[in-house]
């Protein structure tokens, strides 16, 4: 990725993390501040880390800034989260 890349991220999703793009393509799933910057990083941008990829200029945020990370939602009602054999 060459110039200025906008970045997007998306808000949570129900499952946990938030969808991170960038010029049209998704960099992957963020599940903290920290995986949005080493996305980020990946990606060819410099000067972005997890201290300030909540103020940086070419991170676009919807849904929350940098600080709404939501647990995912849990089992419904009278589920487990994983099932066990005996």
């Amino acid at each position: 990725m060459s110039g200025l890349v906008q970045v997007v991220v998306y808000p949570p999703s129900p499952t946990g993390g938030r969808r991170v793009w960038a010029d049209g393509e998704i960099l992957g799933l963020a599940r903290s501040a920290r995986d949005v910057a080493e996305l980020v990083r990946r990606a060819g941008m410099t000067g972005v880390t997890e201290e300030n990829v909540g103020e940086a200029e070419a991170v676009e945020w919807r849904g929350g800034g940098a600080e709404v990370w939501p647990a995912p939602e849990g089992p419904p009602e009278g589920g487990a989260a994983h099932s066990r054999l005996p």
